[in-house]
């Protein structure tokens, strides 16, 4: 049994170096950091796990109030024909934090719209971003634009837009 535990450990060490080399952020780096605005405003992390995927996540506070961390999964397209920018598209979730009156989304004439919370704690979404990646050559930053639908399944179904501009740098 112990046999078998150092083999799947080996494996996946040798997966993760796999994956590792793979990645294809600005020179080469797989991890980078940096600022958003939009919704949320805040920090940025990405890490990349391939040429042309990464996960990428954000954590800051939304323009209608409470904090909110999200994460998403995207896929780097070449439809461009570029080494510079690329079309960026995938699946993400996000939760916020607080209850009405700090409100991580917002309210309007009775309307509930986003994961405005009555009466939780939380708020739970999921979303789909697509947007522009522009990654300069030969310099360690990355540039993105992102929009996309975020649906509130928890404790409202709502809908509405998140929108974004950033810069990370690749240490």
């Amino acid at each position: 049994m112990a046999r078998v535990r150092t083999v799947m450990m080996m494996s996946l060490v040798v997966l993760g170096l796999t994956v590792s080399l793979q990645a294809q952020g600005p020179k080469g780096k797989d991890f980078g950091f940096g600022i958003v605005l939009g919704e949320p405003l805040g920090l940025t992390l990405k890490y990349w796990t391939s040429k042309e995927n990464a996960w990428q996540g954000s954590i800051g506070a939304s323009y209608f109030g409470a904090p909110r961390i999200q994460v998403d999964y995207l896929w780097h397209l070449n439809v461009f024909k570029s080494d510079v920018v690329k079309l960026i598209a995938g699946p993400g979730a996000g939760i916020g934090f607080g209850k009405e009156g700090s409100g991580f989304w917002y309210k309007d004439k009775g309307q509930k719209y986003w994961y405005y919370r009555d009466d939780a704690d939380f708020g739970v979404g999921v979303r789909v971003i697509t947007g522009i990646n522009i990654i300069p050559r030969n310099t360690p930053i990355e540039i993105f634009l992102e929009l996309g639908p975020n649906i509130g399944i928890y404790p409202d179904f709502g809908v509405g837009l998140d929108a974004g501009i950033g810069i990370r740098f690749y240490p």
